[in-house]
């Protein structure tokens, strides 16, 4: 039995299947992936495909001697499902389509994506890029977010929608997109030199306190 994590599958309630979940960069995903990922759930005769709430595809109730095959046949690198690393970058469609938006977050949480999806850390954390308040991304429970306004980019930290949820809190507002993730950069560090062993950044901010973070970033306390 493989454990959660290994060979990008989680192991499911039966405890002899396992659900495969290639990554979908901030659920993008093109008719030849949809195609692909259907064929593939078909041929293997998968008992599920669920929509995560990680805007991914998952596919599920895999045999476990079929997932080097299952993998070969997608052809798409694995979702950080597991383990202590950044484990998704959840976005809203943004101005590239929603006429509500007023930043273009599907551009940005792309360019996290790439930068930081996998990236390993002292504990999980999850990204999350709003393109307007009305926050589709619900970056307000993620590590770290944005959140789109008509005078730039506000950026959160410490938000967790897990078994001790928390509401992030606003660290700055009005920041360019630059600026922005600079910022970001700056609060995985700041969450690194003060982190105990495998904890979330929602229970280092709620130990250590707003003030200390924007003093790390130089913002006014």
């Amino acid at each position: 039995m493989l454990n959660d994590g290994e060979k990008g599958v989680v192991i499911q309630r039966d405890k002899q299947t396992y659900a495969v979940a290639p990554h979908l960069p901030c659920g993008v995903v093109t008719p030849d992936q949809l195609r692909t990922i259907a064929a593939v759930a078909e041929k293997y005769h998968a008992q599920a495909l669920k929509i995560t709430s990680a805007e991914r595809i998952a596919i599920v109730g895999i045999q476990e001697q079929d997932i080097d095959a299952v993998w070969n046949d997608l052809g798409m690198s694995q979702a950080h499902m597991v383990g202590m690393c950044v484990r998704s970058v959840k976005v809203c469609p943004g101005t590239t389509f929603c006429k509500r938006a007023q930043q273009d977050s599907l551009a940005v949480g792309m360019l996290w994506d790439e930068k930081y999806h996998g990236l390993s850390t002292p504990g999980k954390l999850k990204f999350g890029v709003s393109g307007c308040p009305n926050q589709c991304a619900e970056t307000c429970i993620k590590d770290i977010g944005l959140v789109g306004t008509a005078k730039g980019w506000r950026l959160y930290a410490g938000g967790c929608g897990g078994t001790m949820p928390r509401l992030a809190e606003l660290v700055a507002d009005g920041l360019s997109t630059e600026e922005a993730i600079a910022m970001a950069d700056r609060v995985i560090e700041w969450y690194k030199s003060h982190v105990k062993a495998k904890e979330r950044l929602s229970k280092v901010l709620g130990r250590e306190g707003l003030d200390s973070l924007k003093q790390f970033l130089g913002l006014p306390i």
